[in-house]
């Protein structure tokens, strides 16, 4: 019977000591709730708060949100430079007067000012960064209204400049969060690793704190945990200060962080209250230690790495900047799957899931200050700046992937202030702002690109090279990269390309010394020359393939090289460029704007990723003619050792991937086409064993099509219940004429609308062909009616087709 009691007791004090537990772990740490739903949205640009709540226009919607999604890409001049307000019921059930409160938005563009039961509760300028909103003294128990302004109407004292070729998108185009804290708190902990080497490490953690009434009872309890969960170190110190210090000291044999194992250490900073816990904080810690070598490459924990990079910009079809975090996932994932590692965020910083990304897939970060353009500012300028500069080196201070703090991009181009562009003056400033970054985190690099008159203020500097595309040709790339690493000190090669569109293909692109060849059915071969391919250049996958073909050929064979960074990842849209073949689209990315990929995709991927692959180029050229007998180039993409190559069902042999080689490493094959159709294989074999296999299709002709006289139109229903309408320009003979490349317009009638403005390959109402071929998604009405469409331009004065919907 004692016993019996005794255990009951025991299980009785155990449960009580759970139940504590529980209740401690879910009341101490800070809590942080996200409220991106149910808000309301009005277009209107009233500074007057009252104005605004006596609206009855208001729209329902969730965050992220920019009133730019679509107008940014339609095909009307300009965008919505203005302001709008959000409205939403916040329900707080219960208000703990030990606790303070605050909004946190990820993002908002550009200026925001926040109110609470009709009181301003704050307010931030800069639309890239985050930001703290303390609403403690005016929130109440049950419905609180809360009233945000995002304005992204022009404004010179703001950077990035106007004249930037992207979109400012306005909105609160980011997560916002409701975050409760105990009045004493850990406002921020800045994490180094003084030491870093494969036998021991060290990690220095500096904590500030919220500290109200001036406890002296609060203690501060660090604990680090290596990847696999296990602790390694733990401290715990008195706070009698602002801010305190811990190091751990001598961990030995540590798990680094590198671009093939981004190893990620976990540290949790627990404040405590008289044994009380009060605030948890907790981060990664990535221990690695990089250099660039003076003249020559980069090294990465002590091993030569060749930067094999990539830019973004944050933005995706349909939705602009207001990008989900799947979104910003799947495109993290895709650039590390493509084998790059290392990517620049252009020309801003971006969400908070970019960064926690690159720490996870082992991405080496350029995060940037977005001074893009604009020169010079006036003191407000400068005062915006520089706060600017120092709150992106706060938040994101912590990442290991990040080695750059970028201080801008083609800064004294196209001032906006007068004398904006005066070099010394733009030197003092660069200098103060170089200062500051070298100030605040003295462990990583600072650098910009293209402002040659301050290359020698920053750590990394890089010059603009647009080897055979802005200017040149791509096979001058060698000779460039030689002056400049000789040149500057630490040099990097960021941005370099052109665009290409899909579904366009030329059997004899420009060649690599800027050569327009005959296409094979003249008697007497005519070549032509060309100065700016940008300009005068076909846009092609071919091209751009070839582009980036030798690119990566020169930069995988050259070992005293730091590597370049391709620009840009994904299609995004400017206001700057109107007429390209999708009007508002600068084009130059490795995917579409959706992030599907282009030809030039797997070139990349040929050469960088791990696993095994082959790619038959091209997926998007099945319709092709030449004369008979004309054998054509194939290329095969791929990483594998040996690749095969059969047509038709014969071999045209095996070949051995050569990286000395150029074009496709060596992976390469004469074929004649017989009339009709080709059915092309490639069978890729690792030095494992294992086998990867590509299959194309290719419709080929021996007579070449005439002028174009009409347009024919056709629809196939998708997998998603919409319609694929494409219009083919065919001469008198009916061939399809692959030479024709003019713009399309396509109106949907009756029955549906199209999808427009969303500046990919099948979503713009205006595009130029493609091989004499341009498509764009329809979705029906839900009435049952037959879509009506037309698609016309200027030669061809209009065509009709009516799909019946089934």
């Amino acid at each position: 019977m004692k016993n019996s009691l005794y255990q009951n007791n025991t299980f009785s004090i155990f449960a009580l000591f759970v139940f504590f537990q529980i209740c401690l772990s879910s009341s101490f740490a800070q809590t942080k709730m996200n409220i991106n739903d149910n808000w309301l949205y009005l277009e209107n640009h009233t500074p007057n708060l009252t104005e605004a709540q006596k609206a009855s226009n208001w729209v329902s919607l969730n965050l992220p949100h920019t009133w730019n999604a679509e107008d940014a890409t339609d095909l009307v001049p300009g965008y919505r430079r203005d302001a709008s307000w959000y409205q939403k019921k916040l329900n707080i059930t219960q208000i703990d007067k030990n606790k303070v409160y605050s909004l946190y938005f990820e993002g908002s563009n550009v200026t925001t000012k926040v109110y609470v039961n009709g009181k301003e509760a704050g307010s931030h300028i800069g639309g890239y960064i985050g930001f703290s909103i303390d609403i403690t003294n005016l929130i109440k128990e049950g419905n609180n209204e809360i009233f945000v302004r995002v304005d992204n109407s022009y404004d010179i004292e703001i950077i990035p400049s106007q004249k930037s070729d992207f979109f400012i998108y306005g909105g609160i185009t980011r997560d916002v969060w409701l975050v409760s804290k105990y009045k004493n708190h850990i406002e921020n902990i800045k994490i180094t690793t003084p030491e870093v080497s494969a036998k021991k490490a060290s990690v220095q953690i500096v904590s500030s704190f919220v500290n109200p009434d001036n406890s002296k009872d609060l203690s501060l309890t660090v604990t680090l945990k290596n990847p696999k969960g296990k602790k390694v170190a733990s401290k715990t110190i008195p706070v009698t200060d602002k801010t305190s210090t811990i190091t751990f000291e001598n961990i030995k044999n540590p798990e680094l962080w590198d671009t093939e194992k981004p190893n990620l250490y976990k540290l949790t900073a627990v404040l405590s209250e008289k044994n009380q816990i009060k605030d948890s904080v907790a981060e990664k810690v990535g221990f690695r230690w990089f250099e660039f070598k003076d003249h020559g490459p980069f090294f990465l924990n002590g091993k030569r790495l060749l930067i094999r990079g990539t830019h973004r910009h944050e933005e995706q079809a349909g939705v602009g900047a207001a990008m989900s975090n799947e979104q910003h996932w799947a495109d993290m994932k895709s650039i590390k799957e493509m084998g790059a590692n290392f990517v620049r965020l252009a020309h801003y910083p971006q969400d908070p899931e970019v960064y926690k990304a690159c720490d996870e897939l082992g991405l080496l970060v350029w995060d940037e200050l977005p001074w893009c353009r604009g020169g010079i500012g006036n003191e407000v300028w400068k005062t915006n700046t520089k706060n600017m500069l120092a709150e992106i080196i706060d938040q994101n201070y912590n990442h290991p992937s990040i080695i750059i703090w970028s201080l801008g991009n083609e800064m004294n181009w196209l001032p906006d202030f007068p004398d904006g562009d005066n070099p010394e003056k733009t030197n003092v400033f660069l200098t103060e702002l170089n200062d500051i970054a070298h100030k605040l985190d003295p462990t990583r690099k600072t650098a910009i690109r293209k402002y040659y008159e301050g290359s020698h203020i920053v750590d990394v500097f890089s010059p603009s090279i647009w080897s055979g595309w802005y200017s040149g040709s791509y096979k001058s790339y060698q000779k460039a990269i030689n002056v400049y690493k000789k040149e500057y000190k630490h040099f990097i090669h960021a941005e370099y390309g052109g665009d290409s569109h899909v579904g366009r293909h030329s059997e004899n692109p420009v060649t690599g010394e800027n050569v327009i060849k005959a296409e094979g059915w003249e008697e007497a071969i005519v070549q032509t020359k060309v100065a700016n391919i940008a300009q005068i250049g076909d846009w092609s996958e071919n091209y751009i393939v070839d582009l980036f073909d030798w690119h990566l050929h020169i930069s995988e064979n050259d070992p005293a090289f730091v590597g370049n960074v391709q620009w840009a990842f994904k299609d995004f849209a400017t206001p700057l460029r109107p007429e390209d073949d999708i009007p508002y689209m600068n084009q130059k990315g490795l995917t579409d704007r959706n992030g599907i990929p282009k030809d030039a995709y797997y070139v990349f991927k040929s050469y960088w990723a791990k696993e095994p692959f082959t790619y038959i180029e091209s997926h998007t050229w099945t319709e092709r003619q030449g004369p008979e007998n004309t054998p054509r180039t194939i290329s095969v993409f791929s990483n594998c050792d040996k690749v095969t190559l059969s047509h038709n069902g014969k071999s045209l042999g095996e070949k051995q991937r050569n990286l000395s080689l150029y074009p496709a490493n060596g992976l390469t094959w004469d074929v004649n086409f017989t009339k009709g159709e080709n059915i092309l294989i490639a069978v890729g074999k690792t030095k494992e064993g294992k086998t990867v296999s590509d299959t194309l299709q290719v419709n080929y002709r021996f007579n070449k099509n005439d002028t174009a006289v009409s347009l024919q139109l056709s629809s196939e229903k998708l997998k998603n219940g919409n319609y694929l309408v494409t219009a083919i320009a065919v001469d008198n003979n009916n061939l399809r004429c692959l030479d024709y490349e003019a713009s399309v317009y396509f109106q949907c009638l009756k029955g549906g609308k199209t999808l427009k403005n969303q500046g990919t390959p099948t979503g713009s109402e205006s595009i130029k062909m493609a091989n004499g071929k341009a498509s764009i998604e329809v979705i029906p009405d839900g009435s049952g009616n037959p879509i009506e469409m037309t698609a016309l331009n200027q030669s061809f004065k209009g065509e009709y087709l009516k799909i019946p919907v089934n």
